[in-house]
């Protein structure tokens, strides 16, 4: 918890105590239904949390907008956000069901009704979102494909409605047919080792009618 209010002073007490309660919830959910590497659940909060609050350093989500998060697996990057974020609402789809009821276990557990998590392949629903959120499911020509009929028309954020991805590396093959793609780099926010190539990828898509 320390690495979150390190970056995060700002958490209030309840949200303080839902990410006390993530760290419990995911390691008893892990033994069950493995969702997290076993190396990786003694650094859930660096590896997993705070790499999901990158895309809140890039973009705060305002009261009321709609946030979908293609590939969660076991919750991630929606869970944490939809903690910090308590007045957004966040659809999280995925299409392993048993990862779905991790996620759906979790977030009754913490009381999360802004959560909906369903099994759910991306580009098989018309809904509409402010952002689509996602931690490097597939390269991002075939994410946009799958995301792109799912833009809302109207922005009232700060960035452009369209995608906020997680990535690592050199993305600039990645990106080459996307020019009004940004990147912002972890680095700028986060000083751990871990975050030395990681970044979030702003992608404004056009709205599909």
């Amino acid at each position: 918890m320390d690495i979150l209010l390190k970056y995060f002073p700002e958490l209030t007490e309840a949200q303080v105590q839902k990410f006390q309660q993530l760290g419990d919830l995911y390691k008893e959910w892990n033994s069950k239904i493995n969702v997290i590497s076993r190396k990786d659940i003694d650094l859930l909060y660096e590896r997993h949390v705070l790499h999901s609050l990158g895309i809140a350093k890039v973009q705060s989500f305002n009261a009321g907008s709609k946030v979908l998060d293609v590939g969660t697996g076991g919750g991630f990057p929606g869970v944490p956000l939809a903690i910090l974020f308590p007045e957004s609402e966040f659809y999280l789809v995925d299409v392993i069901a048993k990862k779905i009821k991790v996620v759906n276990e979790v977030a009754q557990a913490l009381e999360l009704t802004n959560v909906k998590a369903e099994q759910r392949r991306a580009g098989t629903f018309d809904s509409r979102f402010d952002f689509i959120v996602s931690r490097a499911v597939t390269n991002m020509p075939d994410f946009v494909k799958w995301v792109r009929n799912n833009v809302a028309k109207k922005s009232s954020h700060k960035l452009t409605n369209g995608i906020l991805y997680l990535k690592g590396g050199d993305l600039a093959e990645e990106l080459a047919s996307f020019p009004k793609a940004i990147e912002y780099n972890l680095t700028d926010y986060f000083k751990e080792d871990f975050f030395e190539t990681k970044k979030v990828v702003h992608l404004p898509l056009k709205y599909k009618p």
